[in-house]
């Protein structure tokens, strides 16, 4: 579950995206979870640290499971639509700390919603054959018509004439979020999923647990 490769460097990565992009299943592997570990990265704004974050929740009643949290400076420069490659070491990090292999990722991010069709949540599923899909708090790509006012109205992502996410209201009258499947889950159960974890907030709790957990950790450094 760890990452256990060197981060090619220029034009290449872009290379790793399209070979890895033809691995995605969109076939529901985990139709009835029990468990959805959240993922979450915070950024020291004083200098290079990072701390990364997996948290497990029950699915039932949104009770922590298990939390792990890792933390260690940032390898790789920011460079738009190559997120994964600065982000992905260190949550393979706090995933692999984790003594329950988790059954479906949640992560703060995008899926088949970015440019080459393989965000975070694509090649993190990927590499850990794991199911996996984005929950973006802003649009990366596409366009789309304002989804209802009531929770669970959506509205498709469209990217050209391809459908690549889908713009979910998980509470009435707040803004939407941008769900996307990444591997082994179809967009419908993602939404679904995300529905189960938002019950309360704008953003899944998933992801909120380890925003928190994460920052907590960049406090005490």
């Amino acid at each position: 579950m760890r990452w256990s490769g060197t981060v090619p460097e220029g034009s290449e990565l872009t290379e790793v995206q399209d070979r890895l992009r033809g691995e995605v299943d969109l076939t529901d592997a985990c139709p009835h979870p029990a468990t959805v570990t959240g993922l979450d990265v915070a950024y020291d704004p004083a200098g290079p640290r990072i701390a990364a974050a997996a948290v497990t929740l029950a699915l039932d009643d949104l009770r922590v499971i298990e939390e792990r949290v890792v933390t260690g400076e940032v390898t790789f420069p920011y460079e738009p639509g190559l997120f994964a490659f600065r982000e992905l070491p260190p949550l393979l990090d706090a995933v692999g700390a984790l003594a329950h292999p988790p059954e479906v990722f949640a992560c703060d991010g995008h899926g088949l919603a970015h440019p080459r069709r393989f965000g975070l949540a694509c090649h993190l599923g990927v590499l850990t054959a794991t199911p996996a899909f984005g929950v973006g708090k802003a649009r990366l790509v596409g366009a789309h018509a304002e989804p209802g006012p009531e929770r669970g109205d959506t509205a498709p992502l469209l990217d050209g004439d391809e459908q690549v996410g889908a713009v979910l209201r998980t509470q009435r009258g707040v803004k939407p979020v941008y769900v996307s499947a990444g591997h082994l889950i179809s967009l419908g159960h993602a939404c679904r999923l995300t529905l189960a974890l938002a019950s309360r907030y704008r953003l899944p709790e998933t992801t909120r647990a380890a925003d928190h957990l994460c920052r907590a950790a960049l406090a005490g450094c």
